[in-house]
């Protein structure tokens, strides 16, 4: 099983990001998928989730509104936009493979992690 992350960079406060994460090795179709990330000195938290048939997605309260998660089957690749970034939304992002075809947001659930994009939001 990969996870390849990508598209985190550098980007003023209220711009947009919109991060990838192409998998392989496994069956996309009958897992969900989440990102997660992580602030320096902080736990690592779940930011948004996806279930295998797409219908169905969580974020958490601190995106909500300000993000989209999608999965495009044809390409095995889930997305996260992010527009009105903030600088607490500077951390490393994940994104994971959960156990089953849904899945809650926390990391235990999680068993398979991509390696990380980093995303800063400053001025």
């Amino acid at each position: 099983v990969q996870l390849q992350a990508s598209g985190g960079g550098l980007v003023q406060p209220g711009g947009s990001l919109r991060l990838s994460c192409v998998a392989s090795g496994f069956t996309f179709d009958d897992y969900a998928i989440g990102w997660f990330r992580q602030a320096p000195g902080k736990e690592r938290e779940g930011v948004s989730l996806i279930g295998r048939s797409g219908a169905n997605t969580y974020y958490a309260d601190s995106v909500k509104g300000r993000s989209t998660i999608s999965r495009d089957i044809t390409t095995d690749t889930v997305y996260l936009q992010m527009d009105s970034l903030r600088p607490e939304d500077t951390a490393v992002y994940y994104c994971a493979v959960a156990r089953g075809p849904t899945a809650t947001s926390e990391p235990r659930n999680y068993n398979y992690w991509g390696q990380g994009t980093q995303v800063t939001v400053s001025s």
